[in-house]
């Protein structure tokens, strides 16, 4: 090959190219990119999304599979064994899920919200899912991550206005979350976002910065009047039992003492008709068994006993016989 540089002609010699070497070359470098580009590895948390030309035609398990090289088969890993979360109105640095909270100007926006009786309240929820299908995940939904976020604050703040401001910081807090949770499962069924709910929960209920502090005082004169009412209950509780039951015990031995007398004055009133009766049959046999029963009682109630004559004026000393009054030798 010759070039003219100025007014000289210059020759220069070309190699000579092989084309042989050349296809074999370019035909190893083809069957490297294919041998690379021709298998894949699934984690063991996700599931790998097979697309030929852009449509979706497979979902593979966790491992090692082979796809279409060239381009032909893309793969998108989806981590549906993963349990993500999303933040509203705060947001925790470090996290993986690029949804999980958004700018903190966004952050005060989703946390102010009005209750139904016209107040405000400051509220930060966390919600928990997981992907169920990666299909629908993928390409029901323009950004399935973006319409949950919306999808969730727009249900809490129906739920927050549909309750008072002191039901949404203090007692209805419970209630707040199963009712969103529940909505919310609705809604991405609705939305076929490929999604499943697994939690919704309250983080920090506030009442606005400026009356904070005056909420709080209201809250502890809450709380003591509650504790107050606690102990007056509890104090109730201890002695309307003990009263009831010393009151029982009462009425208890009255009607044992009133039964008791009531028998024994059937008993003596039974024994006096007994007696009666068989007085009349032998009237002398009858007073003579009284006389001797009772003198068999009092009789022996006696220390010293004296026996007269009936005839007898008046009463002689006599020997006293017995072991005690024996002189000893």
């Amino acid at each position: 090959m010759r070039i003219q540089i100025g007014n000289e002609v210059v020759e220069i010699k070309t190699p000579d190219v092989n084309g042989k070497a050349i296809l074999g070359i370019a035909a190893a470098m083809l069957l490297l990119a294919a041998a690379f580009t021709s298998f894949y590895t699934v984690q063991v948390e996700e599931a790998g999304i097979v697309l030929r030309f852009g449509k979706h035609v497979d979902t593979k398990d966790p491992g090692l599979h082979f796809k279409l090289p060239f381009g032909i088969d893309e793969v998108i890993t989806v981590p549906v064994r993963r349990q993500q979360k999303q933040e509203f109105g705060f947001g925790t640095a470090g996290n993986s899920n690029a949804s999980q909270y958004v700018s903190p100007g966004e952050m005060e926006l989703e946390k102010n919200m009005v209750t139904g009786d016209l107040n405000s309240a400051l509220v930060e929820w966390v919600i928990q899912y997981r992907i169920s299908d990666p299909g629908k995940y993928l390409f029901k939904v323009r950004n399935a991550d973006a319409t949950l976020r919306d999808a969730s604050e727009s249900i809490m703040r129906q739920v927050v206005g549909d309750r008072t401001v002191d039901e949404v910081i203090t007692i209805g807090r419970q209630e707040i979350e199963s009712e969103c949770n529940q909505k919310l499962r609705e809604l991405v069924d609705l939305y076929e976002l490929g999604i499943s709910i697994d939690q919704v929960q309250l983080k920090n209920v506030n009442p606005p910065m400026p009356v904070q502090g005056s909420f709080n005082e209201v809250n502890q004169a809450q709380q003591e009047k509650e504790k107050a009412i606690n102990v007056a209950n509890g104090e109730y509780n201890r002695a309307v039992p003990k009263a009831s039951g010393e009151a029982e015990k009462t009425i208890s031995e009255a009607e044992g003492y009133a039964t008791q007398r009531i028998n024994e004055a059937e008993g003596d009133a039974n024994r006096f008709n007994a007696l009666f009766a068989e007085y009349e049959k032998a009237p002398e046999v009858t007073r003579r068994r009284l006389y001797l029963e009772s003198m068999e009682l009092v009789m022996p109630q006696i220390e010293k006993k004296v026996v007269i004559d009936e005839g007898a004026s008046q009463v002689l000393p006599f020997l006293q016989l017995t072991p005690s009054a024996l002189p000893t030798r």
